[in-house]
């Protein structure tokens, strides 16, 4: 069995400092077995996997703490990124040994080590961490008139009714190839700007705006044109001067993995005058592509032969998109966006993405770069490579899925100890300044909307019928009572609150193209966007919800406390997933508390707060530290 009294390391009594450690930092290990097993010597055993190397660390015996034996010993950690994997080996005088590693003790087999995250120290904008963010899917978001698509590349449609569904079933070839638009643009999110920026936003994440033959604008056709039916460039700079007037940024999707096969670039159907690489061997972009042989087969994106994928090491294609001096990315930036997420970040070479980072930065020093990684960023592998996301010369930050799954599975039924676990997981893994800044999101433009996951008792089996799935009136109760409490989580966690447009106005949907439907607008739940614009509000008026330390104060069952702090400042989450009440009785041993959902003052008896909560409610606490 494992003994956490041996050696936690997530207890700064065993480990200091907690988590990821910058290079060249020291770290102190304490190792505390029982006297009676009789071990004289212990010793660290790590593996640095980027350099494949290993090292010891003899441990030294400090005397014993009560009826255990102490060893220390201080680990320098190496001057360059690197992950660290540790178990200790302990030793008694008859030279008998055992291993103590994440499992417990071992005696055969091999070590479960446990993960020591070194990374460069790097400056993250502080405008990510501190703010909220609202994703915005262009094409469906607000509409100032029906556009023509006529001439445009790809073979387009308008729906005339906002409302529609978008179109899902497969063309008379048996595809979907989401060429039906509903004509929202970007003067359409300026004229909303005013609108935002009262609801808390201070960022705004836009999906691909270049022109592309899709409504989701990922099979890029020009990175150097906005799509006419989203506007011009002008209209883009206007976006982004009139919502710097107002406090908010904006962050451009980069879809520099692959291209649309109707691209300038490839040019598979002649709609451009330029000589594609699916034209002609002489082309430009040839080499921008793999065939195999030319030109009907090349490498795409998941085999989809309408995204042919890109040679990130082709020279011309790095200076295209980042070496130049009007290079892609560069270009976009002093246009007004403040930073870019980085699509499928996992299929994009890491000095592919360092060389990236390092021209965002020489263009604007305080922009951001995110990435779409579904996993734990310091293990994630691709394509057998371990990835060097935030290990400091790659990403600032980026997509938090394990959060997402972690609260739907926490607020559906699950043990908070399992969300706890998931989160605290990372937070140790992390640098600090990237786990503060993560993108954490209830929903996206690729997952179901999360009323509808949060309220639905099950799937359906048929898109015909996931199309026509409403839910009931009783479901949609339970799923906004769930989405209150997923929302107040959000935004009092560290991370950066990201809203998907539409997911607090009630929006229902599951899969693509049924999470993507047009915004509601004059139909939204307004007491829930205004729950959603209050939280906003606390996240913005209080420090300690932005970069406040985090305490866990309860995690069992339906019952998740967690608290932040930060200068004297407190301020705590009580939530009760369950379908019944819950009483506990909160230890408190600050002054007395406000709940600021309520109002309602709240004062400790005996070092403890009494409370009783009904079904799926929640609270959040706010006090200050003597």
């Amino acid at each position: 069995m494992r003994d956490p009294f041996v050696f936690d390391s997530r207890s700064e009594f065993c480990k200091s400092p907690y988590g990821a450690a910058p290079c060249g930092g020291r770290v102190t290990f304490h190792v505390r077995p029982l006297y009676a097993e009789g071990y004289s010597r212990c010793v660290l055993v790590a593996w640095r996997e980027f350099s494949n190397s290993a090292d010891t660390l003899e441990l030294m015996p400090e005397g014993t703490d009560g009826d255990r034996t102490r060893f220390s010993g201080v680990l320098t950690v190496p001057q360059e990124p690197e992950l660290i994997w540790y178990y200790f080996r302990l030793f008694r005088p008859d030279g008998s040994t055992r291993v103590f590693d994440r499992s417990g003790w071992r005696d055969d087999g091999t070590p479960q080590s446990w993960q020591l995250t070194v990374y460069e120290p790097c400056p993250t904008p502080r405008w990510l961490s501190q703010g909220v963010i609202y994703q915005i899917f262009p094409d469906r978001y607000c509409r100032l008139s029906v556009p023509d698509p006529t001439g445009l590349v790809g073979d387009r449609t308008v729906h005339e009714n906002w409302s529609d569904c978008p179109d899902w079933r497969p063309d008379e070839h048996g595809e979907v190839r989401n060429r039906d638009f509903f004509g929202g643009s970007l003067a359409g999110i300026t004229s909303r700007l005013p609108e935002l920026a009262a609801m808390g936003v201070t960022v705004l994440y836009l999906n691909p705006i270049f022109e592309s033959a899709s409504n989701h604008r990922y099979n890029t056709a020009d990175y150097c044109a906005i799509d006419p039916m989203l506007g011009t460039e002008a209209d883009f700079r206007r976006l982004c001067q009139r919502a710097k007037a107002l406090g908010l940024r904006v962050i451009l999707d980069g879809v520099f993995n692959h291209t649309g096969s109707q691209s300038r670039y490839f040019n598979a159907d002649g709609f451009y005058p330029d000589t594609g690489a699916a034209q002609s061997q002489t082309s430009l972009y040839f080499d921008w592509f793999s065939f195999h042989p030319w030109p009907t087969d090349y490498d795409a994106w998941w085999g989809i032969k309408t995204l042919p994928a890109v040679r990130e090491d082709c020279p011309s294609y790095r200076n295209f998109i980042i070496h130049d001096e009007n290079a892609v990315v560069r270009r976009w930036l002093r246009a007004g966006a403040s930073g870019w997420r980085l699509d499928v970040a996992d299929e994009l070479p890491d000095d592919f993405i360092a060389a990236l980072r390092a021209a965002v930065e020489e263009t604007d020093p305080d922009a951001a770069l995110i990435g779409e990684v579904w996993e734990d960023a310091t293990t994630k592998i691709a394509y057998s490579q371990r990835r060097r996301y935030l290990l400091g010369r790659e990403l600032h930050s980026v997509m938090n899925y394990p959060f997402r799954t972690a609260l739907i599975a926490y607020l559906r039924g699950g043990d908070a100890d399992d969300f706890r676990e998931t989160l605290e997981a990372l937070r140790e893994n992390y640098p600090p300044e990237a786990f503060l800044s993560l993108m954490n999101f209830l929903g996206t433009h690729d997952t179901p909307r999360i009323l509808t996951v949060l309220g639905a008792d099950n799937v359906p089996d048929s898109k015909a019928d996931r199309a026509a799935y409403r839910l009931s009136p009783a479901q949609r109760q339970i799923g906004l009572e769930r989405l209150r409490l997923a929302a107040l989580i959000l935004f009092t966690f560290p991370g950066a609150p990201t809203v998907y447009y539409g997911d607090e106005a009630a929006m229902e949907g599951w899969e693509d193209p049924f999470n993507r439907a047009g915004y509601p607008w004059a139909q939204e739940d307004t007491d829930l966007k205004a729950h959603f614009a209050e939280l906003a509000r606390f996240r913005r008026s209080f420090p300690a919800l932005q970069a406040g330390v985090l305490h866990w104060i309860w995690t069992s069952g339906p019952l998740l406390i967690f608290a932040r702090e930060l200068d004297g400042q407190l301020l705590t989450t009580v939530v009760n997933a369950a379908d019944v009440s819950q009483a506990l009785s909160l230890p408190w041993s600050a002054p007395p508390a406000r709940d600021l959902l309520t109002g309602q003052r709240l004062i400790p008896t005996d070092n403890a707060i009494p409370l009783t909560l009904p079904p799926r409610s929640g609270l959040l606490l706010q006090t200050d530290l003597p």
